[in-house]
């Protein structure tokens, strides 16, 4: 299917270019392209070996690189921002010479990089890494205390990139294999990151935990979490098989953590009956306490709502159902399946990540309180909606759209629900979804069509006005006697979704476009409504 496409941005490295307002530099590409340096080779493994000293705000370690020649190339590309520094990288043992551009480091390959082999580079690194200043928005290492004066520490990296805390190929379009990570910590806490624990090392003052992550993990859903804490855990008996849901929390908050996480199990049904089997079994699930609100690392979600329900209190629908449910829980673990299970290639396609996982809390008030309620929360949160520049960023230059993506995305997949009309269908479509992509990285391109195709419409025009322009349709209606006159303005040519109205409570369909269309109303005209459940704005003449 033929998209349109709004905004093209090719840009050559070493000059700035605007769009939307913003102005991209050099380091915006050689952070959010697939450069030459990128291209060649293809991420099989990591090993990132790191030691964290909470009382100097300090790390050092290693990252061991592991990929497939894909061509053959002499430079490859590897990002660490400062003030980190990379102390060497060796190939084989032999150390090489490292050419750095800002936060893009291009190492100077000696050994022949032969098509179809597998080889490995070595980045030793170390220093003070950013701190975060409001995790998780502007993100880093959070160096903080519980309330007895333990380290309480944990990283955060969503957009800023993962780069800022470790070496690694730092787009998204390349999701290493598999990952093992060993993290040495003091003696007296804990490290808690991605995938199983296989083992803990004991040293003299220090105890090292190895994990290791057996399915493919995106850089950013990476993370490290070490404090003073105490475990609990239970089964689920899942549409996979029994799955290990753990937790880990400070001990002070045991006992409150044993009452709130219940919703943990609960979100599990509902977004499998949703979205179809949790899609790491292999690794797990754990939910893990950390000193700011919370964020979607990949089996290692972590949580800091204060043990309250809503978010952090409020209802962001502002319909009092948003208060049935923790928000963290249910929405950093909806991203299991949207953002770590489908993951987006370019940053400008966040709204994959974040509309539909957004959607999910939704579905989630659907699963246990009815479609009704649903319906409240979701519209509920139109009121958030800004609308000030297109929910599709620019491309290349690691540069995402408009904070609308999340409730502005989550009344679009909700309208798109409308035009399935067919729940069943719908679910089928949101499963589908997770099986087609099954860890896989995707375009936005790839997500529209897929869509289209089960519903069985063409829905490239409706997609172009809900993410690439930042107008919402305006459907103008007169009734006449028994007649309503209707058409669409503020719409992108061609916009002509279909639209539910209500007459004496019993639904019609009407088909707007940007003509005046007239049609026969069967009831009381003095009835007429349009169904709530589309997001568009309505204006009677």
């Amino acid at each position: 299917m033929k998209r349109k496409v709004f905004v093209a941005c090719i840009m050559t490295v070493g000059l700035s270019i605007t769009s939307f307002g913003q102005t991209f530099t050099e380091q915006d590409t050689l952070r959010g392209s697939i450069t030459p340096e990128r291209a060649w080779w293809d991420l099989n493994y990591y090993h990132l070996d790191i030691e964290v000293k909470p009382d100097e705000k300090f790390i050092s370690g290693s990252n061991t690189i592991r990929y497939k020649v894909l061509e053959e190339n002499k430079v490859l590309q590897v990002d660490l921002q400062p003030p980190l520094n990379i102390e060497k990288v060796t190939q084989d043992g032999k150390t090489l010479k490292v050419r750095s551009n800002g936060n893009a480091h291009f190492i100077q390959l000696e050994k022949p990089q032969q098509k179809g082999a597998f080889n490995e580079v070595v980045v030793h690194y170390s220093g003070h890494p950013k701190e975060a200043v409001r995790a998780p928005w502007d993100g880093g290492f959070s160096w903080k205390e519980d309330s007895t004066g333990k380290p309480f520490v944990a990283t955060s990296c969503q957009g800023l990139g993962a780069s800022v805390w470790w070496p690694n190929k730092d787009h998204m379009y390349d999701e290493v294999d598999s990952m093992a990570i060993s993290v040495t910590v003091p003696k007296n806490l804990m490290d808690v990151s991605n995938g199983r624990l296989r083992s803990i090392e004991e040293n003299n003052d220090t105890k090292t935990y190895h994990w290791f992550v057996a399915n493919p993990i995106n850089n950013y859903g990476v993370n490290v979490n070490i404090a003073n804490y105490a475990h609990f855990d239970e089964l689920y008996q899942g549409e996979a098989g029994p799955l290990t849901m753990d937790y880990y929390v400070l001990p002070q908050n045991f006992d409150k953590a044993h009452k709130q996480f219940l919703d943990a199990k609960k979100m599990m049904k509902a977004f499998e009956h949703w979205f179809g089997p949790y899609p790491f079994y292999k690794d797990g699930y754990k939910l893990v306490e950390v000193p700011y609100l919370g964020m979607e690392h990949q089996s290692s979600i972590t949580y800091g709502n204060q043990y309250k329900n809503g978010y952090l209190g409020r209802d962001l629908s502002g319909t009092g159902w948003g208060l049935k449910f923790d928000f963290i829980i249910i929405h950093e673990s909806g991203h299991e399946w949207f953002a770590n299970n489908i993951t987006y290639k370019d940053v400008a396609d966040m709204w994959i990540h974040e509309s539909f996982t957004a959607y999910s809390e939704n579905l989630f008030v659907d699963y246990y309180y009815g479609k009704e309620a649903a319906s409240d929360y979701v519209i509920g949160t139109r009121k958030n909606i800004v609308n000030d520049k297109p929910i599709i960023g620019t491309y290349n230059v690691n540069a995402e759209g408009s904070g609308d993506m999340y409730y502005k995305g989550a009344n679009m997949i909700h309208t798109l629900r409308q035009l399935a009309d067919d729940d069943e269908k719908w679910r089928q479509t949101l499963r589908g979804l997770n099986k087609e992509f099954y860890h896989q990285t995707v375009t936005t391109e790839q997500i529209e069509n897929y869509i289209s195709e089960q519903l069985g419409q063409d829905l490239s025009v409706f997609f172009d006005q809900y993410l690439r322009t930042n107008q919402i349709p305006f459907l103008e209606y007169k009734i006449e006697g028994n007649s309503v006159s209707y058409r669409y303005t503020d719409a992108v040519s061609g916009f002509a979704i279909p639209i539910r109205v209500f007459v004496d409570e019993k639904p019609q369909w009407l088909s707007p476009t940007s003509e005046w269309k007239t049609e026969k109303l069967i009831g009381d005209s003095s009835t007429f409504t349009v169904d709530r459940n589309f997001y568009i704005k309505t204006r009677k003449l």
